[in-house]
Protein backbone atom coordinates (compact mmCIF):
# COMPACT_ATOMS: atom_id res chain seq x y z
CA UNK A 1 0.00 0.00 0.00
CA UNK A 2 1.20 3.62 -0.60
CA UNK A 3 -0.84 6.29 1.02
CA UNK A 4 -1.55 9.45 -0.97
CA UNK A 5 1.06 11.14 1.33
CA UNK A 6 3.96 9.12 0.20
CA UNK A 7 3.56 9.39 -3.48
CA UNK A 8 4.44 12.95 -4.19
CA UNK A 9 5.71 15.30 -2.03
CA UNK A 10 3.28 18.04 -3.32
CA UNK A 11 -0.41 18.38 -2.66
CA UNK A 12 -2.33 15.45 -5.57
CA UNK A 13 -5.50 16.58 -6.77
CA UNK A 14 -5.78 13.86 -9.01
CA UNK A 15 -3.46 10.31 -8.24
CA UNK A 16 -3.69 9.57 -12.19
CA UNK A 17 -1.37 12.14 -12.77
CA UNK A 18 1.13 10.57 -10.56
CA UNK A 19 0.49 6.60 -10.88
CA UNK A 20 -1.05 4.94 -13.51
CA UNK A 21 -2.28 0.99 -14.13
CA UNK A 22 0.16 -1.92 -15.23
CA UNK A 23 3.15 0.56 -15.37
CA UNK A 24 6.23 -0.21 -13.10
CA UNK A 25 7.91 2.17 -10.24
CA UNK A 26 10.16 1.91 -7.73
CA UNK A 27 9.50 2.34 -4.13
CA UNK A 28 10.33 2.34 -0.58
CA UNK A 29 9.77 -0.18 1.64
CA UNK A 30 8.88 2.02 5.02
CA UNK A 31 6.95 -1.12 6.98
CA UNK A 32 6.05 -4.59 6.76
CA UNK A 33 3.15 -5.99 8.65
CA UNK A 34 3.68 -9.76 8.31
CA UNK A 35 -0.21 -10.16 10.24
CA UNK A 36 -2.15 -7.99 7.77
CA UNK A 37 -0.05 -9.06 5.03
CA UNK A 38 0.48 -5.18 4.17
CA UNK A 39 3.65 -3.98 3.11
CA UNK A 40 3.76 0.07 2.83
CA UNK A 41 5.83 2.02 0.09
CA UNK A 42 6.69 5.37 -0.43
CA UNK A 43 7.16 6.66 -4.37
CA UNK A 44 8.81 10.40 -2.54
CA UNK A 45 11.32 8.95 -0.99
CA UNK A 46 13.23 7.92 -3.35
CA UNK A 47 15.73 9.89 -5.44
CA UNK A 48 15.38 10.45 -9.13
CA UNK A 49 18.27 8.39 -9.48
CA UNK A 50 17.77 6.16 -6.80
CA UNK A 51 14.48 5.25 -8.93
CA UNK A 52 16.89 4.83 -12.21
CA UNK A 53 19.07 2.72 -10.50
CA UNK A 54 16.48 0.21 -9.45
CA UNK A 55 14.58 0.09 -12.30
CA UNK A 56 17.29 -0.69 -14.27
CA UNK A 57 18.45 -3.39 -11.41
CA UNK A 58 14.86 -5.01 -12.12
CA UNK A 59 15.45 -4.93 -15.66
CA UNK A 60 18.25 -6.66 -15.72
CA UNK A 61 17.16 -9.08 -13.13
CA UNK A 62 14.03 -9.93 -15.71
CA UNK A 63 17.05 -10.45 -18.32
CA UNK A 64 19.09 -12.72 -15.99
CA UNK A 65 15.81 -14.82 -15.53
CA UNK A 66 15.09 -14.96 -19.55
CA UNK A 67 18.79 -16.42 -19.57
CA UNK A 68 18.18 -18.70 -16.71
CA UNK A 69 14.92 -19.99 -18.34
CA UNK A 70 17.03 -20.43 -21.12
CA UNK A 71 19.58 -22.88 -19.15
CA UNK A 72 16.28 -24.53 -17.78
CA UNK A 73 15.19 -25.41 -21.01
CA UNK A 74 18.74 -27.46 -22.30
CA UNK A 75 18.46 -29.57 -18.66
CA UNK A 76 15.04 -29.55 -19.52
CA UNK A 77 13.63 -28.82 -16.32
CA UNK A 78 10.95 -25.98 -14.95
CA UNK A 79 12.19 -22.53 -14.40
CA UNK A 80 11.53 -23.14 -10.84
CA UNK A 81 13.84 -25.90 -10.79
CA UNK A 82 16.68 -24.39 -12.50
CA UNK A 83 16.24 -21.27 -9.28
CA UNK A 84 16.68 -24.36 -7.24
CA UNK A 85 19.46 -25.51 -8.50
CA UNK A 86 21.85 -22.40 -9.56
CA UNK A 87 19.58 -19.28 -9.53
CA UNK A 88 19.14 -18.89 -5.96
CA UNK A 89 23.64 -19.89 -5.51
CA UNK A 90 24.03 -16.76 -8.06
CA UNK A 91 21.51 -14.47 -6.22
CA UNK A 92 23.11 -15.77 -2.86
CA UNK A 93 27.01 -15.17 -4.06
CA UNK A 94 26.94 -12.19 -6.17
CA UNK A 95 23.77 -10.53 -5.04
CA UNK A 96 22.02 -11.09 -8.10
CA UNK A 97 22.01 -13.03 -11.37
CA UNK A 98 22.41 -10.64 -14.04
CA UNK A 99 26.42 -10.17 -12.42
CA UNK A 100 26.72 -13.65 -12.27
CA UNK A 101 25.64 -13.24 -15.98
CA UNK A 102 27.83 -10.73 -16.55
CA UNK A 103 31.35 -11.78 -15.00
CA UNK A 104 30.43 -15.42 -17.03
CA UNK A 105 30.44 -13.77 -20.09
CA UNK A 106 34.33 -14.01 -21.36
CA UNK A 107 34.47 -17.65 -19.50
CA UNK A 108 33.41 -19.70 -16.93
CA UNK A 109 36.57 -19.80 -14.83
CA UNK A 110 35.70 -16.67 -12.71
CA UNK A 111 32.55 -18.30 -11.92
CA UNK A 112 33.95 -21.91 -10.71
CA UNK A 113 36.32 -19.79 -8.33
CA UNK A 114 33.58 -18.55 -6.92
CA UNK A 115 32.10 -21.74 -6.35
CA UNK A 116 29.85 -22.40 -8.79
CA UNK A 117 29.92 -25.99 -10.41
CA UNK A 118 31.78 -26.32 -13.43
CA UNK A 119 28.45 -27.80 -15.31
CA UNK A 120 26.31 -24.86 -14.32
CA UNK A 121 29.24 -22.46 -14.95
CA UNK A 122 29.64 -23.59 -18.82
CA UNK A 123 26.34 -23.26 -19.00
CA UNK A 124 26.01 -19.85 -17.58
CA UNK A 125 29.14 -18.75 -20.34
CA UNK A 126 27.30 -20.57 -23.16
CA UNK A 127 23.80 -18.71 -22.31
CA UNK A 128 25.76 -15.55 -21.64
CA UNK A 129 27.24 -15.34 -25.06
CA UNK A 130 24.43 -15.99 -27.29
CA UNK A 131 22.61 -13.16 -25.12
CA UNK A 132 24.30 -10.32 -23.65
CA UNK A 133 25.48 -8.16 -26.08
CA UNK A 134 28.58 -5.94 -24.79
CA UNK A 135 28.31 -2.07 -25.04
CA UNK A 136 30.87 -0.68 -27.14
CA UNK A 137 32.71 2.53 -25.96
CA UNK A 138 34.52 4.80 -27.62
CA UNK A 139 37.94 6.20 -25.14
CA UNK A 140 39.38 9.90 -27.24
CA UNK A 141 42.59 11.63 -26.53
CA UNK A 142 43.86 14.61 -28.00
CA UNK A 143 47.54 14.50 -29.21
CA UNK A 144 49.35 17.57 -29.76
CA UNK A 145 52.45 17.21 -32.13
CA UNK A 146 54.99 18.98 -33.43
CA UNK A 147 58.12 19.27 -35.21
CA UNK A 148 60.86 22.08 -35.62
CA UNK A 149 62.97 20.11 -38.28
CA UNK A 150 62.73 20.49 -42.31
CA UNK A 151 61.44 17.43 -42.63
CA UNK A 152 58.32 17.71 -39.66
CA UNK A 153 55.45 17.16 -41.86
CA UNK A 154 56.93 13.69 -42.78
CA UNK A 155 57.75 12.77 -39.38
CA UNK A 156 54.29 13.69 -38.12
CA UNK A 157 52.67 11.52 -40.94
CA UNK A 158 54.95 9.09 -39.68
CA UNK A 159 53.99 8.78 -36.16
CA UNK A 160 50.01 8.90 -37.21
CA UNK A 161 50.72 5.84 -39.08
CA UNK A 162 52.20 4.01 -37.06
CA UNK A 163 49.26 4.98 -34.58
CA UNK A 164 46.56 3.50 -36.92
CA UNK A 165 48.86 0.33 -38.73
CA UNK A 166 50.61 -0.18 -35.80
CA UNK A 167 48.54 0.15 -32.72
CA UNK A 168 44.91 -0.27 -34.17
CA UNK A 169 43.82 3.48 -33.40
CA UNK A 170 41.13 5.46 -35.35
CA UNK A 171 42.84 9.08 -36.00
CA UNK A 172 41.61 12.28 -37.08
CA UNK A 173 43.06 15.60 -37.84
CA UNK A 174 41.73 18.24 -35.74
CA UNK A 175 43.57 21.20 -36.57
CA UNK A 176 47.66 21.68 -36.22
CA UNK A 177 48.98 20.40 -33.69
CA UNK A 178 46.25 18.57 -32.47
CA UNK A 179 44.70 15.60 -33.41
CA UNK A 180 42.27 13.49 -32.24
CA UNK A 181 42.95 9.68 -31.50
CA UNK A 182 40.66 6.65 -30.15
CA UNK A 183 39.88 3.34 -29.53
CA UNK A 184 36.36 1.45 -29.07
CA UNK A 185 36.31 -1.58 -26.82
CA UNK A 186 33.36 -3.55 -24.45
CA UNK A 187 36.43 -3.05 -21.75
CA UNK A 188 36.61 1.24 -21.16
CA UNK A 189 39.12 0.56 -18.07
CA UNK A 190 41.73 -1.77 -20.54
CA UNK A 191 41.01 0.41 -23.34
CA UNK A 192 41.95 3.35 -21.78
CA UNK A 193 45.13 1.60 -19.82
CA UNK A 194 46.11 0.84 -23.50
CA UNK A 195 45.43 3.92 -25.74
CA UNK A 196 47.40 5.60 -22.84
CA UNK A 197 50.48 2.78 -22.30
CA UNK A 198 50.80 2.68 -26.49
CA UNK A 199 50.63 7.15 -26.90
CA UNK A 200 53.32 7.23 -24.14
CA UNK A 201 55.40 4.32 -26.70
CA UNK A 202 54.44 6.24 -29.89
CA UNK A 203 56.16 9.80 -29.01
CA UNK A 204 58.63 8.91 -26.50
CA UNK A 205 61.41 8.68 -29.15
CA UNK A 206 60.63 12.29 -30.42
CA UNK A 207 63.94 14.19 -31.61
CA UNK A 208 63.45 17.65 -32.62
CA UNK A 209 59.74 18.42 -31.91
CA UNK A 210 57.48 17.39 -28.67
CA UNK A 211 54.57 15.80 -28.28
CA UNK A 212 51.79 14.89 -25.31
CA UNK A 213 48.25 13.67 -24.94
CA UNK A 214 45.45 13.92 -22.83
CA UNK A 215 42.82 11.44 -22.59
CA UNK A 216 39.23 12.91 -23.12
CA UNK A 217 35.61 11.99 -22.75
CA UNK A 218 33.82 8.57 -23.52
CA UNK A 219 31.06 8.10 -25.60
Amino acid sequence: MIHVSEVAGKWIRDIRKFVKQNKQYAAKVLRVDERKGHINLSLKRLSKKEKERKLRDFKQEERAEKMLESIAKILKISLDKAYEKIGYDLQEKFGDMFKAFELGFESPDPLIRRGIPKKYAMLIHKVAKETIQKKQVKIKAELNLKFYTSDGIERVKEILTDLTDKYKFDVKYISAPRYSVEITSDNPKLAEKKLREELREAISNIKGGEASFKIGEKT
